[in-house]
């Protein structure tokens, strides 16, 4: 038979994702022969042959019926001589070849409806299966050990398929055609209930029996999809503080698993946008506010407005659930301090076993670890604090394609790596804090996965400024390795760009708030104006925060009573006040003393703009906090005490030429704060700095003829200050950008600095 003869190459999130079975039968039904298979560079092949218009139609349908979990970035197109080959469409073995970059596994995804109807049916042969998948969800990221993405390349290699699996799979009609995670109870993997040693605990039904365990007040380890959590009671206090005396975590909120929406409402409050990330497939943890009826045990979230909960993602965690009556359990990542989540079975009973009592265990391993994703919603906008399971690695898509392929490295806390190819950033799961061998290793192996993965041939190495920077060190280290071109970013640099990037704007003025970035002049930057132009290939600073001393450098960031300290002193307040909380101070009034012989002869004391060290201060001042025991502490205590407040103070911005103080603000919080209420305080703190940076970057950007203003920056994650920017910026007739698609605070800035070194250079 002659005809068309065409070869289609599909980019995309195409493996793993029920793409070949799919394109099997619309080939199928459109009367074509050929093939289709998964390449080595994560896209998938298919050869054609038949009518023009049956080529045609499929083609159509190939875009328009896609399965839910693919994504179709680009469709090449080759016309090939000769004559027909093929009788049938048959799917046939991957090939390792590697024609194209800029393909990529899927997230995981959590269960779907399908198989969730499965697990509950007694009569299917699935029924309380905790592993059950299909070719709609399940672990993809997590599993893959190397491309193509087939069973024999995945963590699933070591269950080889039973009879009923091996129909399934090679059935086109069924939804586990060519699904590579299908298991069942008889060749698929087992869980099985340890105790704390690792010695098992005869159990009928491990999963159900940890579940009560948890609901009776034991703690126990739950190995998910990406790693393990560890589970709690969300009622009892007493889990709670042995938990937190365990991991030092005096009084960090945890994360909750509640079994259901219906569920979470009885603690919490769940608008449309928080429902709909709560149930899509990404499953991640949402920041919402507890309602009126919160009976949950204060040790979850202690002195916050809002608390961290997500839906089941798994049948395991579903199952949890059957037999007990918990609206929620506590559900945190099992990592020790400032190390990765836990992700081996081993090395769980090693790590963990003083910890928890018991292991609820399942023995496929784990390729990838991966975290819960975060975010929060602020006015229906979505808001990521961390981007990691049921994200990553799927890429943010760009308006324009990139001069050079660039992997980014972030900075040094709550950090990711960014592989920018083309016109697509691929930013890795969450690495967290680079400040020890385990998580250096950690940043290594997934960026290296993330570069294979997506077939990028990278030209350059981008990092942050700071030259002591754990990263900083390993770029320039992979820069000579591999001859790649050696960039440093300035980090305010980098999460300007990374909102430019995220929103396709050439220019913008930038409102960029954190904790500290190393500066360009080399001090402490953290309360920042920039204007970034992608034209100019540079940034210039146009206004910052005032000042401040940083009394003991590091040690302040921790005390913020030193902080609070060193801007009252400026106008001689706050001697007598901090000798009466001296208590809050490791060393008591010896210590307090101190503080203030230095003030008075002040020299040598680092100074800092950062907004996040004024929060730290207003806290003190308000008595919210003492000790920072948490990244953020003090500035989310002081926005959940400023949610239900009013400005009373109505300040005067103190702008003077390129900056705005913040030695007023504080004075005039401190010389009202037995005149008015904290919550009303901390609103006023709130509204001073959103309303006056925003006048001062709108200020510029109007000098400058720039149409936006955004704002990033750790702090951009605080609802509070972006509703009040927001209203400023919109009131002078501006555009305002904030994050939508990656984090606004550090886990953003391997995205910016890959960004300006792909599409700036220097």
């Amino acid at each position: 038979m002659s005809g068309l003869r065409v070869k289609v190459n599909v980019n995309g999130i195409v493996q793993g994702v029920g793409f070949r079975p799919f394109v099997y039968r619309i080939a199928v039904k459109n009367g074509l022969e050929g093939y289709v298979r998964n390449l080595g560079d994560a896209g998938v092949e298919i050869l054609l042959e038949g009518t023009p218009n049956a080529v045609d139609h499929f083609l159509a349908e190939l875009q328009e019926q896609k399965p839910p979990l693919s994504q179709i970035y680009e469709i090449q197109k080759t016309p090939l001589t000769g004559k027909n080959e093929h009788s049938t469409f048959t799917i046939i073995p991957s090939s390792d070849a590697l024609e194209h970059s800029g393909s990529v596994v899927p997230p995981d995804s959590a269960i779907c409806n399908d198989c969730l109807r499965e697990l509950r049916d007694p009569n299917d042969p699935r029924f309380d299966y905790f592993f059950i998948t299909c070719v709609n969800c399940g672990p993809r990221f997590t599993i893959v050990e190397r491309l193509p993405y087939d069973r024999e390349n995945t963590t699933m290699q070591e269950f080889p398929l039973c009879g009923l699996c091996t129909k399934e799979y090679d059935d086109p009609l069924n939804r586990r055609f060519h699904a590579q995670t299908v298991a069942c109870p008889t060749c698929g993997p087992k869980a099985y209930l340890t105790n704390n040693k690792g010695e098992p605990v005869n159990a009928a039904d491990a999963v159900r029996e940890a579940g009560r365990l948890l609901s009776e007040g034991s703690i126990v380890a739950v190995k998910g999809y990406g790693g393990f959590h560890i589970a709690a009671s969300a009622v009892e206090d007493a889990p709670l503080v042995r938990l937190r005396e365990a991991k030092h975590r005096r009084a960090k909120p945890f994360a909750l698993m509640a079994r259901s929406l219906a569920a979470i409402r009885g603690f919490a409050e769940v608008p449309s946008k928080e429902q709909e990330l709560l149930s899509s497939p990404a499953r991640p943890i949402v920041l919402l506010s507890k309602n009126g009826a919160y009976g949950l045990s204060p040790l979850v979230a202690p002195d916050l407005h809002n608390v961290g909960v997500m839906l089941p993602y798994s049948a395991m965690h579903y199952m949890l659930f059957d037999q007990v009556g918990d609206a929620a359990f506590v559900m945190t990542s099992a990592n020790p301090a400032n190390q990765p989540i836990v992700n081996d079975n081993a090395e769980a009973i090693r790590i963990l076993g003083g910890t928890v009592d018991y292991f609820l265990f399942h023995n496929r391993k784990i390729a990838h670890r991966c975290d819960d994703s975060v975010t929060r919603v602020h006015q229906d906008r979505n808001s990521f604090i961390r981007r990691s399971r049921g994200y990553a690695p799927a890429p943010v898509r760009l308006k324009q394609k990139a001069k050079r392929c660039v992997v980014g490295l972030g900075g040094e806390l709550n950090n990711t790596s960014c592989v920018l190819n083309e016109n697509k950033a691929f930013i890795s799961q969450h690495i967290g804090d680079v400040e020890n061998l385990e998580t250096h290793r950690f940043l290594q192996d997934a960026t290296q996965h993330l570069i294979r993965l997506t077939n990028s041939k990278i030209e350059a190495v981008a990092c942050d400024l700071h030259p002591k920077f754990t990263t900083t060190h390993l770029a320039r280290q992979l820069a000579e390795q591999n001859g790649w071109e050696f960039l440093q970013v300035q980090h305010h640099h980098a999460h300007v760009a990374a909102l430019m990037a995220e929103h396709g704007v050439d220019e913008l003025v930038g409102v960029a708030c954190d904790g500290y970035g190393y500066g360009a002049d080399g001090s402490a930057w953290g309360g920042e104006i920039l204007f970034c132009s992608r034209s100019l290939k540079a940034f210039k600073r146009l206004g910052h925060l005032e000042a401040q001393p940083l009394l003991g450098g590091d040690v302040a960031t921790r005390y913020p009573l030193r902080i609070a300290a060193g801007i009252l002193s400026k106008k001689s307040d706050g001697a007598d006040w901090l000798m009466q909380n001296s208590k809050y101070l490791p060393h008591g009034t010896l210590e307090a003393e101190l503080i203030l012989s230095q003030l008075r002869k002040p020299k040598n004391i680092p100074q800092t703009t950062s907004l996040g060290r004024v929060f730290d201060a207003a806290a003190a001042v308000l008595g919210l906090c003492y000790e920072r025991t948490y990244e953020g502490e003090a500035a989310m205590k002081l926005e959940s005490a400023a949610v239900h407040g009013k400005d009373v103070l109505e300040l005067t911005f103190d702008i003077r030429g390129d900056r705005l103080g913040t030695t007023y603000l504080l004075s005039e919080i401190f010389q009202n704060r037995n005149r008015f209420s904290k919550s009303d305080l901390a609103y006023s703190v709130h509204a001073y700095l959103a309303k006056g940076l925003a006048t001062l970057a709108t200020e510029k950007a109007v000098a400058l003829g720039v149409g936006s203003v955004g704002f990033t920056g750790g702090s951009a994650v605080n609802a509070l200050l972006a509703k009040l920017m927001r209203e400023t910026v919109e009131a002078h007739g501006m555009r305002f950008l904030v994050h939508e698609a990656v984090p606004a605070g550090d886990g953003g800035v391997s995205f910016g600095q890959a960004f300006v070194g792909g599409f700036w250079g220097f």
